[in-house]
């Protein structure tokens, strides 16, 4: 996402100035590393705290795990927060934040208040679309916020994506998100399901993951994020890949528990989503190296019969 918003605002404007901060060091280093071996002119650096982020740049963009993450970075000492009380007044409301973090809607809304309080802009724009879409610049981007601060984030959002989709007030960004996640948190256990239905009763995984797409049960999940290898030779999926470069399994369980504890507070029932929360969670206990890999993976554990535990 980041070298496509760089490289491509600087094709717009070459005298354009970019700004890394990164938790782990080695990661800005390489990024920077690798954006100017493309772009030997371009003026980038490296800021050490999201503090000092902000007192250089006028357009902010955060994407962290989750909500302690960006309570952290935006509200503790050396945040964004701070950095925009030291900040002249016409500077901070030249400033606009942008997170794009799946995180609980409770505490994004608070953070953006906290910002407008402060004099700045601030929307909630989570992503979908996953890696692929990230390289190739075709994310979609579920924002929420004020109409003139959808406004003016939407040209850069469009710098990463292809669909920049306004969903209402602070926070509609994620509730959108959460939604989406829940529905295709399920639909991968159940494409794993059926994939392992069809092939024990004969059927050849190609074959069967050929009906599904071009039938009733086509989805996301089946098409592109097939989790038997054979079954989608085209593709490409994570599984053809012993399930590497893909959505963390722990990171849709950060959703699926953001969806069930979201479904709580407005006294919601999720039957599938608490369910597919639970199988989620036994397959990392089962095999914790599963968490870093593609949530698809959970196939693994279903296949063994360990869907959900006793």
């Amino acid at each position: 996402m980041a070298f496509n918003l760089f490289s491509k605002q600087y094709e717009l404007d070459n005298q354009s100035s970019f700004v890394v901060c990164d938790a782990v060091p080695d990661a800005a280093n390489a990024f920077i590393t690798n954006f100017r071996t493309h772009f030997p002119g371009a003026q980038v650096c490296i800021a050490n705290t999201p503090e000092e982020a902000v007192r250089i740049s006028k357009t902010v963009i955060t994407m962290l795990p989750s909500s302690p993450h960006v309570q952290s970075v935006y509200a503790d000492a050396g945040g964004i927060l701070s950095a925009l009380k030291q900040l002249r007044p016409e500077d901070v409301k030249e400033t606009l934040c942008i997170d794009s973090t799946t995180l609980d809607v409770k505490t994004a809304r608070q953070v953006a208040a906290d910002i407008c309080d402060a004099g700045a802009r601030m929307v909630d724009a989570p992503v979908s679309g996953g890696v692929t879409g990230a390289k190739a610049g075709t994310l979609s981007f579920l924002v929420g916020g004020p109409p003139d601060s959808y406004q003016r984030a939407s040209p850069i959002l469009a710098l990463m994506g292809k669909r920049i989709i306004h969903c209402g007030p602070a926070g509609s960004g994620l509730v959108a998100k959460i939604c989406n996640n829940l529905m295709l948190g399920v639909e991968q256990i159940v494409t794993a399901e059926a994939m392992i239905l069809g092939q024990r009763l004969g059927v050849k995984p190609e074959v069967l993951a050929d009906v599904i797409n071009s039938s009733t049960g086509g989805c996301w999940a089946s098409r592109v994020n097939n989790p038997v290898a054979a079954a989608t030779p085209d593709v490409s999926p994570p599984s053809a890949r012993e399930y590497e470069g893909g959505f963390a399994t722990a990171l849709m369980l950060k959703d699926m528990r953001l969806a069930v504890d979201s479904a709580k507070q407005c006294e919601t029932a999720l039957p599938l989503g608490e369910l597919a929360e639970r199988i989620y969670g036994n397959a990392i206990e089962r095999e914790a190296a599963l968490s870093r890999k593609d949530f698809s993976s959970v196939y693994r554990v279903l296949e063994r019969g360990n869907g959900l535990p006793a």
